[in-house]
């Protein structure tokens, strides 16, 4: 290909030719949760957010900007805002239903919990499409079919940082400890590219969701001049009226064609260097890649490499598949080139204090002389190549002005990891031993880029058994081809399916365990427990160790409906009431405190979502809610009695209550209890009359409920008709 050409004269490398109106390239996260979270604010028709990661609990904004602005800073509650204010205003969330892999860093409910958080014009949908080993991996944002984020940037935890890296920043802290210093990279667009954009992303909505629900009409409004009214005003255009394209990789997923564009885009680029080319990546061990780069310096004398990553792995996977891998990247792409010619490198700084940190790089960016360049989310591996989906904008110089300012982008990027101002790094370039002078720190406490030595990390002994787990370029399970010529592809497990496997999996562990005992054991025997149960109604003690039974099961979450029908059947109608209430208000108690104890975020992690609609009972409507939780649960009995112990209501109201909403049912259940034990002893009319009328009357109880519940719920709400209740009706449980 000659100098004359672009990577746009060739066919096969890209989705689709367009134009971006204008483009800002938006480096580090507090840059572009900024521009998110005013471009969410001025959003009119429709919001895009298809993303590996969307996380509802991110803060946008920190700092003396939360405190400063007028709307919510947290995602969740910005958008769910934004919603109710306009209910025309349409948002899309397009979320990968990860892996088990990731389970400890991302919200394990998160279609709950943005259900829960708002209202019904969001729509939530986990993505568990991809195949087995794959990710969705793509991170967009459409902002009224007119502004388009695009890049390496999720809305996920670990990410938020400042230009300035700094080593000891407090407000790199997501509520879980701090995290080090992150870098990466976006671009904001406007134009025609957005249509292509939007498009895009309502094909993934769309293949997703029932047919009845797709979305076809873009709410654009034609816009020939000037910025849309939701471009942020924190972000300047560098860049207007430039060529830019697509390029996607698209795995095998059901009848879906794949596409590997960005890895035929990358070649096709490096093929058209001759002086510098320059890559941000947070991975490097595609081979393939590096051959190219190499073949490509052997056939320019006068071209320099220079690629910055991270420094350090996290995890025995990271390790053996990508650090591991980047030991070969790097002698590949160094073989038979000269030393001055290659830098593969990371960028470290000393604080005051001593302490070292190195930037954690999450960016995808290349660029080509001053002539092209890429912002996507493919990293230079082989998943991202051909197994996850990605999406890439390349754009391509036309005039001088646009090679300046690709030029500055790409000197503006080395010199926040060198240390180096922007001219000075250009005439680095320009001039003899570019990678002795980038690499020599300039001031003491910069930041100074420093050459990768990954050997350090690794003897690359279990490279070979990892890399097809962590950076596979084929599904982990093959797909199976199937009598009509066409092959099936079996996903990554949803969570749902993850979930339920597993309480298969435990339930039965529990019976199989529960059935050997019974048979190896002598005191779980039926004949042991039923004299064990005899033993204690006789004796004096019998209040007390009831009481103590109660708070164990209530620590171990054992159903009290079960527990109370058999303190009824062992004590009778009436003392059953009695100790069965006993025990529920001392199980009550202590599982409060305990609750108080783990704190707010412990229970969120453990409960999910559900632990939102339960406060919110207890706020609105303290005792009364809780009586109401207690005669229909909504929950098991011992996550209510711990979720209160975070929430705002006091022990003895929590516990005045419990008792009015426990007391009925608990008479019922007494009545149903002591009716079986009859029947056992003397199956009599007149007792199993007793047992049909107790299961009756426990129905009509909750049913009743119920009907009151609701009827105060519709009298509150024409009392207060702008306040919105999206909680959904109670529904009867038999879950405590």
């Amino acid at each position: 290909m000659n100098s004359a050409e672009t990577i746009f004269d060739q066919e096969d490398i890209y989705t689709t030719k367009s134009t971006a109106r204008y483009a800002a390239p938006i480096v580090d996260y507090a840059n572009y949760y900024r521009a998110l979270h005013e471009a969410i604010a001025q959003a009119q028709r429709s919001i895009f957010i298809v993303g590996w990661d969307i996380d509802s609990r991110i803060r946008l904004l920190r700092g003396d900007e939360e405190k400063a602005s007028e709307l919510p800073s947290v995602i969740s509650e910005l958008i769910a805002l934004k919603a109710k204010e306009n209910p025309d205003l349409q948002v899309y969330l397009l979320r990968w239903d990860s892996s088990l892999a990731f389970f400890g860093m991302r919200e394990v409910w998160a279609k709950e919990v943005w259900d829960e958080k708002t209202p019904s014009n969001v729509h939530t949908v986990l993505d568990s499409s991809i195949p087995m080993g794959g990710s969705q991996h793509q991170k967009i944002v459409i902002i009224d079919d007119e502004l388009a984020f695009s890049g390496g940037m999720d809305v996920a935890v670990h990410r938020w940082d400042t230009r300035e890296h700094r080593i000891n920043e407090p407000e790199r802290d997501d509520g879980d400890g701090r995290y080090g210093p992150f870098h990466d990279v976006q671009i904001a667009v406007t134009g025609p590219i957005v249509k292509k954009l939007s498009e895009l992303v309502r094909w993934r909505w769309n293949r997703l969701v029932e047919k009845h629900k797709h979305i076809t009409e873009l709410t654009a409004q034609e816009n020939t001049q000037g910025l849309p009214s939701c471009w942020p005003k924190s972000v300047t255009p560098i860049l207007e009226n430039i060529d830019c394209a697509v390029s996607q990789t698209v795995p095998f997923m059901d009848d879906v064609k794949p596409v590997q564009e960005v890895r035929k885009m990358l070649l096709s680029l490096i093929e058209q260097a001759e002086e510098f080319i320059y890559i941000e990546n947070q991975f490097a061990n595609r081979g393939e890649i590096a051959e190219a780069l190499n073949a490509r310096l052997k056939a320019c004398p006068n071209l320099r490499v220079l690629l910055v990553s991270s420094y350090q792995p996290v995890g025995a996977v990271e390790t053996e598949a990508y650090w591991a891998g980047r030991i070969d990247f790097k002698q590949i792409l160094e073989n038979g080139i000269e030393d001055e010619r290659v830098l593969v490198a990371y960028s470290g700084s000393t604080n005051e204090d001593g302490i070292k940190g190195q930037k954690r790089v999450h960016a995808k960016v290349m660029v080509i002389d001053n002539t092209h360049f890429v912002i996507g989310s493919s990293n230079l591996t082989n998943r991202s190549m051909s197994l996850d989906t990605e999406c890439d904008l390349i754009f391509a110089a036309s005039n001088n002005t646009h090679k300046e300012q690709i030029a500055w982008f790409r000197n503006d990027l080395i010199s926040e990891h060198s240390g180096w101002s922007v001219d000075e790094v250009q005439t680095f370039i320009d001039g003899e031993n570019t990678f002795g002078k980038l690499t020599q720190c300039k001031e003491k406490y910069a930041y100074c880029l420093k050459e990768a030595d990954d050997q350090i990390f690794t003897d690359q002994s279990l490279q070979q058994i990892l890399t097809p787990i962590g950076d596979p370029q084929e599904p982990i399970v093959p797909s199976i081809p199937l009598p009509n010529g066409k092959r099936f592809s079996i996903p990554n497990p949803s969570k749902s399916g993850l979930l339920i496997t597993a309480a298969i999996v435990i339930i039965a562990l529990l019976v199989g365990g529960g059935y050997l005992l019974s048979q190896n054991v002598d005191w779980m025997s039926k004949d042991y427990l039923q004299s064990l149960l005899t033993s204690v109604r006789d004796s004096p003690w019998a209040f007390f160790a009831v009481i103590g039974i109660y708070v164990i099961a209530g620590i171990l979450f054992f159903p009290v409906t079960v527990l109370s029908l058999a303190v009824a059947m062992v004590f009778g109608a009436t003392w059953g009431v009695v100790y069965g209430m006993a025990g529920v208000m001392a199980s009550t108690a202590v599982l409060f405190l305990i609750g108080n104890l783990m704190g707010d975020k412990g229970l969120r992690d453990l409960a999910g979502p559900r632990i939102n609609k339960i406060d919110k009972k207890f706020a609105q409507n303290g005792i009364f809610g809780v009586a109401v939780i207690r005669m229909i649960p909504i929950a098991p009995f011992s996550l209510i009695n711990l979720v209160a112990g975070i929430s705002s209501i006091k022990l003895m109201h929590f516990l005045a209550g419990t008792f009015l909403g426990m007391l009925p049912p608990m008479i019922v259940k007494a009545v149903v209890g002591g009716s079986i034990a009859d029947i056992f002893r003397n199956p009599t009319p007149k007792h199993i009359g007793f047992l049909v009328g107790g299961i009756i009357a426990w129905f009509l109880l909750a049913y009743g409920s119920q009907r009151l519940v609701n009827y105060w719920q519709a009298r509150q709400a024409k009392k207060q008709p702008s306040k919105e209740d999206k909680s959904s009706p109670i529904k009867m449980q038999d879950q405590i």
